[in-house]
């Protein structure tokens, strides 16, 4: 089973070109796609429909999109019609398995006033896979702030850790006529982090390392799978920072739960992919 997590800028790459066709071709192969930074309406990119369009090059696959930022940007009239345009930024994942269940998870935050500050979230899908129903997350968290991150780190494994206690999206659903959705113990959480390896709020996410025993397996603590494969370096990279001057920073990640790692075969982050600032995140299990 092969797992991809791309955040891919609205569709812009490094060299300023809006291109999904090179997206969607390095994602080939992949039997689940988390996508961050997926928008509709959004000027730079002519207000495309990112969600809409990039289900296209995936027939085959189901998918759904959280967007938990979405804003009123004004109206337009076309044919005679009033249309509303509207600012969707948010998460998408796309399987070639059925998604049995999905929400979206709003991440804590405040208010800023001199930086962009988005309502940013994480977008929950169980899968129907072929050894059984699987949890997966397209996450993306806060870029400005360490101390936001730590809060939506800390609510993020909450709700994952607690994911068969609440119930996910649906319980009681003999009510009406229905059963419930599966409620599977394993989860993946991938995404763009916006954090760095052994940053605060890589520990708060992966648990602290003790100078004798390292970093001990805990139950609430997913596990980093670059890191438990040995694929996370000083040279490890997954998005250049054209801002600052090019710099390399590794952002991404895909963390699993405990029970997952036994299935855990390969990681690795692909740095030819050109469709974004970042490059895609590869996991496969067994």
């Amino acid at each position: 089973m092969k797992f991809a997590s791309y955040n891919i800028q609205f569709g812009m790459g490094l060299d300023g070109k809006y291109d999904l066709d090179r997206i969607a071709a390095s994602l080939a192969g992949a039997d689940v796609i988390a996508l961050q930074e997926v928008t509709r309406g959004f000027e730079p990119n002519g207000y495309a429909d990112l969600a809409g369009d990039l289900a296209t090059f995936f027939p085959d696959y189901f998918w759904v999109y959280g967007a938990p930022c979405d804003v009123h940007l004004g109206t337009i009239v076309e044919d005679g019609q009033r249309r509303e345009r509207r600012l969707q930024f948010g998460n998408m994942i796309l399987s070639r398995w059925p998604i049995l269940s999905t929400r979206t998870l709003l991440l804590p935050r405040q208010r800023t006033f001199d930086r962009l500050n988005l309502q940013r979230g994480a977008t929950e899908a169980v899968l129907e896979t072929p050894s059984g129903p699987l949890r997966v997350y397209s996450v993306h968290l806060d870029h400005t702030s360490v101390e936001e991150r730590i809060m939506q780190i800390r609510y993020l494994k909450e709700r994952a850790g607690r994911f068969t206690e609440e119930g996910g999206a649906l319980t009681g659903a003999s009510e009406f006529q229905l059963a419930d959705p599966p409620l599977p113990e394993e989860y993946i959480l991938l995404g763009d982090f916006n954090m760095q390896p052994e940053s605060p709020e890589y520990v708060a996410m992966a648990g602290s390392t003790d100078p004798v025993y390292g970093r001990t397996l805990r139950s609430r603590n997913p596990v980093d799978a670059l890191c438990w494969l040995g694929r996370l370096t000083a040279e490890t990279y997954s998005c250049i920072d054209a801002k600052n001057h090019g710099r390399r920073l590794q952002l991404d990640y895909g963390f699993l739960s405990y029970g997952l790692l036994a299935r855990l075969r390969d990681a690795f982050i692909d740095t030819t992919a050109k469709g974004s600032d970042h490059f895609p995140l590869w996991l496969e299990l067994e």
